[in-house]
């Protein structure tokens, strides 16, 4: 995301007057009791604390709002409301944001509101709207939390210390099921964390999001809402199929429930418990591995630029090998999407360590350096690290990165920036049915999704339906090629994808890495455009469709 995008005018915070209450009256209801009682032994928010509830005007978060107000004396809070506006819904958004002000109104609660048009920032920033919408909306909690807070600017001055959100015990199964289909590690199993520290600029931590409702299941908080008689928004986008979340929650959850476990929803949020252990255990190794066994530096080219950069009157400085630093170079060393430094690996000790610790300390290599490593990277690595033959070889890596291995040591070698062209090289993956595909040489993430057969085909744009009927042997992601032609649906012929690509105005950078899917010989998918006619799907019958995500 861009700072000019998340960094908007924020609202300012109204306070309502108060209406009927309407809270839960007598002895504490035995799920506000559940939630005093969790939050105190994870200590997750103290007396005194300014607290801001995130509230959708939906089920869970209402239900959230709801018990804070039962509790807030117990606790000691001091409570506002939170809604932000994504936009996508027209007049349903804006009656959201009314439901959520009136409640906080009713209940004399300061309310923080802010919106933004999501759908044109997931387009600007090439991002799924699910993306967009969550990026968006915790930048403006972490607004509130005082983030971006400047002496200067009185605007940013933090208003929270905290912000909760009402994220279920379901919401956590969920997450959990959806990366383990997509394929993850040990942190994906992790899940959905119960508190996020929030730090500013300087790395000091101004605010925490808090998520007390991850030991609550769903339907608890309905039958609270049912029984306080607090309505609450109905979300129509929450039951609509092509979204992959609700297929699990609405089909895949209900019948590994009713068919294989019924305790699977808390099964999958105990997995998630072990892996936050696990991972919290892992991160502390590798912290003790950088700048003792793996150590990091400057490349040659750099410390040139260094040079270079010291004697400002020198345009341009002989590398003494026939090249030279170009104007250009501190600007993409400085907008580099990774680490431009080296890093050296003892050999000897990695191949002396268990399984475990060779793949957590390559893992924490690549997140240094931002080099995008999958486990299919990571286990190229290791066996190129344990060849004994043939000191000096090269192994490329993503991105343009290169490991180096020498008798003693693993390097891994930084792209060279002073070649202005762009180091990622071509790619090419086998991709299947319901399996998401990662290209990180162009920073995305694919999966081919069929369509229930005779399901609701309204909320898909048929110029982007596949017959999966048609679609055989093995399917194939790649960027394009010179040469490669296109023909979309409701155009005269094929053209070259380069004519097409120019045609979209899209990127030079991006342009190069563009992904097309390929059925044996035939492109039968380009992003951004129509499917061919001849693959497109019927009315009735078998058909697909390609979720595209950021990585």
């Amino acid at each position: 995301m861009t700072k000019a995008t998340l960094k908007k005018k924020r609202t300012s915070v109204t306070k309502c007057e108060q209406d009927s209450s309407g809270l839960y009256h007598g002895a504490v209801h035995p799920l506000a009791q559940r939630l005093l009682l969790h939050i105190r032994r994870q200590e997750l928010l103290h007396p005194g604390e300014r607290v801001g509830v995130a509230v959708s005007g939906g089920i869970d978060s209402v239900t959230l709002l709801r018990l804070f107000l039962d509790l807030r004396h117990e606790l000691g809070l001091v409570l506002a409301v939170i809604h932000f506006n994504h936009q996508l819904r027209g007049a349903e958004s804006e009656a959201d944001v009314e439901f959520v002000a009136n409640l906080a109104r009713r209940h004399d609660l300061p309310f923080h509101y802010d919106s933004a048009r999501v759908a044109d920032c997931a387009a600007q920033e090439r991002l799924s709207l699910e993306t967009a919408a969550r990026e968006m909306r915790y930048a403006y909690f972490r607004h509130l939390l005082g983030e971006n807070f400047s002496p200067g600017d009185p605007e940013s001055a933090p208003v929270l210390n905290k912000v909760v959100t009402a994220h279920t015990l379901d919401d956590q199964a969920e997450t959990v099921l959806m990366r383990a289909i997509r394929g993850t590690g040990v942190r994906g199993l992790a899940g959905i964390y119960p508190r996020i520290l929030v730090e500013n600029d300087a790395h000091e931590v101004v605010g925490e999001i808090v998520r007390p409702l991850l030991t609550t299941r769903r339907h608890e908080l309905e039958q609270y809402l049912a029984e306080v008689k607090q309505p609450w928004r109905e979300d129509a986008s929450n039951a609509e199929h092509k979204f992959t979340r609700n297929r699990v929650r609405h089909q895949l959850l209900p019948m590994l429930e009713g068919e294989f476990n019924a305790s699977v929803v808390e099964n999958l949020a105990e997995l998630a418990e072990i892996a936050r252990g696990e991972e919290d255990y892992w991160e502390n190794e590798a912290a003790g591995w950088h700048g003792t066994i793996v150590h990091w530096f400057d490349p040659d080219w750099m410390k040139e630029l260094e040079r270079a950069t010291a004697a400002p009157a020198l345009v341009q400085i002989s590398m003494g090998n026939g090249s030279e630093i170009e104007t250009g170079l501190s600007e993409r060393v400085e907008s580099a999407p990774w680490l431009v430094m080296n890093a050296s690996l003892s050999r000897l000790w990695l191949l002396s360590e268990s399984l475990a610790v060779q793949r957590r300390v390559l893992k924490s290599i690549g997140e240094e350096a931002r080099i995008p490593l999958e486990f299919r990277h990571v286990e190229e690595i290791l066996h190129f690290a344990a060849e004994e033959q043939g000191t000096g070889k090269e192994l490329s890596l993503p991105l343009g990165w290169k490991a180096v291995r020498r008798q003693e040591e693993l390097l891994f070698i930084t792209p060279d920036l002073r070649a202005a062209g762009d180091n990622r090289g071509d790619y090419e993956y086998e991709i299947n049915f319901g399996e998401a595909c990662a290209i990180p040489e162009a920073g995305l993430r694919l999966e081919i999704q069929r369509l229930a057969a005779g399901g609701d085909r309204s909320a898909y744009n048929p110029d982007e339906l596949l017959n999966s009927e048609l679609l055989h042997g093995r399917l194939r992601v790649r960027n394009w090629r010179a040469g490669d032609r296109y023909w979309p649906s409701h155009t005269k012929s094929p053209k070259k994808i380069k004519e097409l690509l120019q045609e979209k105005q899209i990127p030079q950078p991006e342009r190069r890495f563009w992904p097309l899917i390929t059925s044996g010989q035939e492109i039968v998918w380009l992003r951004g455009l129509a499917v061919p006619a001849k693959f497109r799907a019927p009315a009735e019958g078998g058909a697909c469709w390609v979720h595209v995500s950021q990585l």
